[in-house]
């Protein structure tokens, strides 16, 4: 036990309350027990190990490029810290040879010891900025390189890093290296503490996490999520992503009554407030169907990529409220139109990109429903955004290959020391 674990446990004890009304699973495996996760025999005993850590969704939906690319030349560790990102990691993963999904432990030192005890990876790279310091600190003393893909700090987020830099600056400066999706993200991680000769641009690879190829069909999953919610894909769709507080009671209203609407909230939690914010709409977790309906709550796991397959417009939501947007590049990649709040900080970089190219629309809350009227209107519009869109994926792609090149020289160096 060391101070920080002093630390976390009044911590812990304060805030139990909160993480307990989450309906949180896997706490034994949050406490480093992994050992009944990791199939053993699904490794290659000849391959070196490599982890990957990815929080949640988001970050495990970055990781599927890269995932079988490394799965050739190692075997591949991804953990997960919630139970949306487990079971999407599964589902995403679960299939590959030389792939294991486990859960990533709190950062309780005795803890973390016996998670990299079961694990025993030869480097690991943690997905965007998840840097644990009993973690990290763990993983350097067993001279496991540590770093960074895909990073990424906010301005937000540096606002508020930055008043306890003096406490964080022990565990950014012993990262071994940090792949960072441009230019701002490296100058923060830099002041954070991490050498600036371990910092590498190498882009996002979000805009890799989904073919943007132009496709004339959608596929056989989105169709049986139709037929089964009974949406007529004869009929304009709207489909509102990641949606928060608010937002779905703001596009119910936006979008006219006759347009089919599909919501999809954030979190699972807030799937009873959303389905009371979009009065008469059909659950996907209900079976029900009703003919002629026009509101649709999508609340189930994993299925938003394909509904999204299904929109002819796509609105991004916690960007009309305080929650500082949704990642708009995997319905940009599928060639949709994309609407996006004015608060949406945290994606400043793809919002950017995909605006300057014509394939995103900036819009206000009380200019919904107009820029939604001018979308259903007119469907050339819509066809030249979501080409503009595709066409901006398609020319930020690369970045999943160049982690692959780092993270394959940094195991390199790392078997060389040993």
């Amino acid at each position: 036990m060391n101070l920080l674990d002093l630390l976390y446990i009044p911590l812990g004890l304060v805030t139990a309350p909160f993480w307990l009304r989450k309906r949180r699973e896997g706490w034994d495996q949050r406490f480093g027990h992994v050992a009944a996760m990791l199939d053993e025999q699904s490794f290659d005993a000849e391959k070196p190990r490599i982890m990957l850590h990815a929080v949640s969704v988001g970050e495990v939906n970055a990781l599927r490029d890269i995932v079988p690319k490394l799965a050739v030349h190692a075997n591949v560790v991804v953990s997960t810290t919630t139970d949306t990102g487990l079971a999407r990691a599964r589902s995403l993963f679960g299939s590959i040879k030389c792939v294991c999904v486990v859960r990533y432990p709190l950062d309780c030192s005795w803890m973390v010891r016996r998670f990299l005890d079961t694990v025993r990876p030869e480097i690991v790279a943690l997905v965007e900025l998840e840097v644990w310091p009993n973690f990290i600190k763990q993983c350097v003393k067993r001279r496991i390189p540590i770093g960074i893909i895909n990073g990424r700090l906010s301005a937000r987020s540096f606002k508020g890093y930055r008043k306890i830099r003096f406490l964080l600056r022990p565990t950014f400066s012993r990262l071994a290296f940090a792949c960072v999706q441009d230019d701002d993200y490296a100058q923060r991680i830099n002041a954070m503490g991490v050498p600036i000769e371990c910092i590498e641009i190498t882009g996002s690879m979000k805009w890799d996490s989904i073919d943007a190829n132009p496709r004339t069909e959608i596929s056989e999953r989105a169709r049986t999520i139709a037929s089964e919610m009974g949406i007529d894909l004869t009929l304009p769709i709207v489909v509102a992503g990641s949606t928060g507080p608010s937002e779905e009671r703001l596009i119910h209203e936006s979008v006219p009554g006759d347009i089919q609407l599909i919501v999809a909230p954030r979190k699972v939690e807030r799937f009873e407030e959303a389905a009371a914010s979009i009065p008469g709409g059909i659950r996907r977790s209900s079976g029900e169907q009703r003919s002629g309906a026009k509101r649709f709550l999508l609340d189930t796991i994993g299925e938003l990529s394909s509904v999204y397959e299904l929109a002819d417009i796509v609105i991004m939501g916690r960007s009309f409220n305080d929650q500082y947007g949704s990642d708009p590049i995997e319905p940009a990649a599928l060639g949709k139109p994309v609407l996006i709040g004015p608060r949406h900080s945290d994606f400043d970089a793809a919002v950017s990109l995909l605006t300057a190219a014509g394939g995103l629309r900036v819009v206000a809350r009380d200019e919904l429903p107009t820029a939604i009227g001018e979308l259903l209107g007119e469907e050339a519009k819509r066809a030249s955004m979501g080409e503009a869109a595709q066409a901006c994926v398609r020319a930020q792609q690369g970045a999943s290959d160049r982690h692959v090149g780092v993270l394959l020289g940094q195991l390199r160096v790392s078997e060389s020391g040993h």
